[in-house]
């Protein structure tokens, strides 16, 4: 699988949102819908379509709340 380098930003419940992708590292497979080698057109595709986990993760801020996926669950239950 191809994967990312980011750049983020770090969330008080722990979670890595990702605000810009940097480059793509290319993983040179030809089953991997994102790489260069994969064929063009490649009928019936079956072909893996997700990224790996990235290669590096650059965090450019900082924040102590809660993350938008988790704020929902969690403001609820602090009352």
């Amino acid at each position: 699988m191809c994967c990312l380098e980011t750049e983020g930003t770090k969330y008080g419940c722990g979670h890595y949102i990702i605000t810009r992708k940097l480059r793509k590292i290319d993983c040179e497979n030809q089953w991997c819908y994102h790489s260069r080698r994969h064929r063009n057109p490649c009928h019936n595709c079956q072909c893996d379509r997700y990224f790996g986990p990235d290669a590096s993760e650059t965090v450019t801020a900082v924040r102590p709340e809660f993350c938008p996926e988790c704020y929902p669950y969690y403001s609820q239950r602090r009352r």
